[in-house]
């Protein structure tokens, strides 16, 4: 089975019949020879995540939680959202024929709930930010009887992420990467992965969990990796200011598993700029051919701080998490310095840019 349920013993569904499929997961590993060469690393993979049915690695906990929703006997789904989990949950609740109801902060861009709206879901704009919307979400769960999947099913849900670390390592031939970078937001991948690994390794199916992790934030909202270098207590932060919106949640509610799997796993944390995450996108992207979106590009921006550093060796085998495709974001594309070139419709001004010679750039 080419999806995530080619590990359904490994995850909390009692009965097949319950499964809400978009055949999600499996995602490809991709060598990056060019990428590596460019940061200095022999071995180095991303994990494809952008080509799930709706372009994110949230297909993967939307799936499980949806199932879960089902057998629990739930007919009405939800999620307060930064966007693309609001796309996620809409889908399956659509492939499933249940209701979908979004709580989103009411000024995130259009173009990130226009998925979850196509889907038939209703989108509820809260005055105020995501954590205020997650908020009104815990209150809404039980009082309305909804399956918010990341609030009173998120212990069920955050189990589809795990799906990354089975997938990595059976993909490397059953071996566990020496590192790999992991954009935060709530956290829960971050701990994800790490129990995926420990899941293996409790199972024979990889010698050793030895996988050093690092959670990477943007500058603008990083109380994680605030508290992991100071060694103090997660602050939240009120107001995130940062261009890379997926990831700018204020107050993560698993921010202190985080703290505990950096220190069994002999991790990291690390935050990066919006203009570093920026020219990441753009580097993955022209090397690669892998269109990432700015909250995958925040692992390629530290990976290329931790080489020059000196903390990876480019001998050691380095997976990046590529957790949403660039198109999910497009507000960052415009952010971007390349312009197409603007030349008259004759032949010598297309030559004079084919071979190099100065041109106007449109919009500069």
């Amino acid at each position: 089975m080419r999806s995530l349920w080619r590990y359904f013993e490994l995850l909390p569904i009692e009965d097949k019949d319950n499964i809400v499929s978009l055949e999600e997961g499996f995602t490809p590993l991709r060598r990056c020879e060019r990428l590596g060469e460019t940061l200095g690393l022999r071995r180095l993979y991303v994990k494809d995540d952008t080509v799930n049915p709706t372009y994110s690695f949230k297909d993967r906990p939307a799936s499980v939680g949806v199932s879960k929703a089902l057998e629990f006997g739930f007919d009405k789904v939800g999620c307060p959202s930064t966007g693309n989990l609001a796309a996620s949950t809409a889908a399956y609740a659509a492939k499933a024929g249940i209701g979908c109801y979004i709580l989103v902060p009411n000024d995130i861009e259009r173009a990130k709930i226009s998925q979850a709206l196509a889907y038939g879901a209703k989108v509820i704009a809260v005055r105020g930010t995501y954590d205020d919307a997650n908020r009104l979400a815990v209150e809404a769960a039980d009082a309305l009887d909804i399956a918010f999947l990341n609030v009173n099913i998120r212990s069920y849900y955050t189990e589809g992420s795990k799906t990354l670390a089975f997938e990595v390592c059976e993909q490397l031939g059953w071996v566990a990467p020496d590192w790999a970078l992991i954009p935060m937001a709530s956290g829960a991948l971050f701990c994800a992965f790490w129990r995926g690994l420990k899941e293996l390794q409790r199972l024979g199916l990889i010698a050793e969990a030895t996988t050093r992790l690092v959670g990477v934030q943007p500058e603008g909202c990083a109380p994680i990796v605030r508290a992991f270098k100071t060694g103090g207590d997660i602050v939240p932060l009120e107001r995130p200011d940062t261009i890379v919106s997926s990831l700018a949640i204020g107050s993560p509610a698993s921010g202190y598993g985080v703290l505990r799997a950096i220190k069994e796993c002999g991790g990291a944390a690390e935050s990066v700029t919006d203009d570093e995450v920026l020219r990441a996108e753009g580097l993955l992207a022209s090397t690669e051919g892998v269109f990432s979106g700015p909250a995958s590009a925040t692992t390629v921006a530290a990976l290329k701080r931790l080489v020059e550093e000196g903390t990876i060796d480019r001998d050691e085998i380095v997976v990046c998490l590529i957790t949403e495709c660039g198109l999910k974001a497009p507000d960052a594309l415009l952010r971007l310095p390349e312009r197409p070139y603007e030349i008259e419709p004759n032949l010598d001004s297309l030559s004079s840019v084919l071979s190099g010679r100065r041109q106007e750039r449109r919009g500069r």
